[in-house]
């Protein structure tokens, strides 16, 4: 997980299989790299590894591109504030392995698994991605929405997030 940068790659007919996944691993470093030189100043990531976790969570978290630096600055603020990061596709990983889908609704059995994973139960990023993200994850995760104060959101049931600052609201 968060070897290949998923994006489109034109190929010919002798390049290997390894020869591609090659590609795709070198684009997912240059990419890291590049958004790692361009990172908002105080991120409390230490380093570019920590950046793609927190992208995977991203990518995994929203389906609108709009909400990806929103969603970053959320868990940019819970991990400032030492909070847990409670996001259900951290918690789906690791009582998957990341191997196909869940299936059902999490329970709250599930969210009391000891998995590294499970961020309900542990504080600050899991021990590494969930998925592959995409460009826009990335930089969304180096460059969350400025000054945002969120600490919450919650699904508006028309594919899209909520954001609050208080549980409250």
């Amino acid at each position: 997980e968060g070897d290949l940068l998923p994006e489109t790659y034109f190929y010919s007919r002798d390049d290997t299989r390894d020869g591609v996944l090659s590609r795709m691993k070198e684009a997912m470093g240059k990419t890291l790299d590049e958004a790692w030189r361009k990172r908002a100043a105080g991120l409390p990531l230490a380093n570019r590894r920590d950046a793609l976790v927190l992208a995977s969570i991203i990518e995994k978290e929203t389906a609108v591109p709009a909400e990806r630096a929103k969603v970053a600055a959320v868990f940019i603020n819970r991990l400032r504030l030492k909070m847990k990061l409670e996001s259900d596709p951290t918690t789906i990983y690791g009582l998957t392995g990341g191997k196909g889908s869940f299936g059902r609704e999490l329970t709250r059995a599930d969210l009391q698994s000891t998995s590294p994973y499970n961020t309900y139960a542990v504080i600050g990023l899991p021990p590494g991605p969930i998925c592959n993200p995409g460009r826009a994850s990335i930089l969304a995760a180096t460059n969350p929405t400025p000054r945002d104060r969120s600490i919450y959101f919650v699904a508006d049931g028309q594919g899209g997030h909520v954001f609050a600052n208080t549980v409250a609201d």
